[in-house]
């Protein structure tokens, strides 16, 4: 059992100002603004800190959040929230992998209207495909993507709000249920063929092995569940047709009145592709369904330009790599589509102040 390390109370008298962000029944129709999210399985942050002995209410008030909004998983949180709150946990337990619990605990009910919406897909291929689809609906900071290579598939999660805190720790915890999702539609003794994780190995990686029941590969690009693309085929028993279109039918709904944020769009979509060089604005106009210059035009509207986005979502995952992992500088720059390492390194000085190095060594390390 660990004791509390950080004091609980500011010893300057600083107030701490107290998010209380309005509550959204599941069954309301209102979906989420961007930089947003459903609690779902951040619910389990609670009761993962009452496993060390800890009173959760104080330190869920240090993140500036109501302790009382944790009792429903339906109510909403900024996801910049989630990520200060899950800084605070790892140093209150001084446990490395606290993502990884809060993850574990949770079930595919835990992602809400699309777990359930998965549990009554036809094929698992059909669940991941509704959890990739469906997703922005219950989180507006991360988003997923399924791609298939041959015989493997690869279910990536990626973190794309701005200077997000405990990237890492949302990893962990993300893959970590999506495993738990896919025991539910596969059965419990399934396992990946090997998990990678955008984080500095741990010096226990026990807990990450029983987990996930495979090889783990760290200080890798991103967050990363690898298994047979022949899972994807298999029915999922108890599925009934009759609930999931009254499911799909009601997301619809939800997504129809979200009210879609063309940058944020923008960024999701970024996020998935600029590792992959399929992220011009031609390419994004042509997924969005729109001319390459509505696309300019609308953006102008808002304020901030396509390249803009673009350079946001490059130093997003620059500062996650040089934050939380040991890649290096060269990897990082082949991965974010800079020819070298130098043109890379005057982006980022551009961006921040500082160079790649710097910025690692400087407060910043992994």
């Amino acid at each position: 059992m660990v004791k509390s390390i950080l004091p609980l109370s500011t010893s300057t008298g600083r107030e701490i100002s107290i998010i209380t962000p309005p509550k959204v029944p599941a069954g309301s129709g209102r979906t989420l603004p961007p930089g947003y999210i459903h609690l779902g399985v951040a619910k389990e942050i609670a009761p993962t800190l009452r496993e060390f002995g800890l009173d959760p209410d104080p330190v869920i008030r240090m993140a500036g959040l109501d302790p009382h909004l944790f009792d429903d998983g339906a109510n909403v949180i900024p996801h910049a929230a989630l990520g200060r709150l899950l800084t605070l946990c790892v140093a209150q337990t001084r446990c490395s992998h606290f993502g990884l619990l809060v993850g574990q605990r949770a079930t595919i009910l835990s992602l809400g209207l699309v777990g359930r919406l998965m549990q009554h897909s036809e094929t698992v291929g059909d669940a991941m495909r509704a959890l990739v689809s469906n997703l922005s609906i219950q989180n507006r900071g991360s988003v997923p993507s399924l791609t298939i290579i041959g015989d493997t598939a690869l279910f990536a999660f990626s973190i794309y709000q701005p200077r997000a805190e405990s990237a890492d720790q949302i990893s962990d915890g993300s893959l970590a249920v999506a495993v738990n999702a896919l025991r539910a539609l596969r059965g419990p003794d399934w396992h990946p063929i090997e998990v990678l994780l955008p984080r500095i190995a741990p010096a226990d990686q026990d807990p990450y092995r029983r987990h996930f029941r495979a090889p783990v590969r760290f200080n890798q690009e991103t967050a990363v569940i690898v298994f047979m693309t022949s899972d994807l085929n298999c029915r999922i028993v108890g599925a009934d047709p009759v609930v999931r279109a009254l499911l799909e039918e009601r997301i619809q709904e939800m997504k129809g009145t979200q009210g879609s944020v063309l940058s944020d769009d923008i960024r999701r979509l970024l996020r998935t592709r600029l590792t992959s060089r399929h992220c011009s604005a031609d390419d994004i106009a042509d997924v969005l369904a729109m001319h390459r210059r509505t696309l300019s035009r609308r953006l102008k509207g808002s304020g901030m330009g396509y390249r803009a986005i673009t350079n946001e979502i490059r130093f997003e995952i620059a500062r996650q790599l040089l934050q939380d992992t040991e890649v290096p500088l060269g990897q990082i720059a082949a991965a974010l589509g800079y020819s070298e390492a130098s043109a890379f390194t005057r982006a980022f000085r551009r961006w921040s102040g500082q160079t790649p190095t710097a910025w690692r060594g400087e407060g910043h390390p992994g």
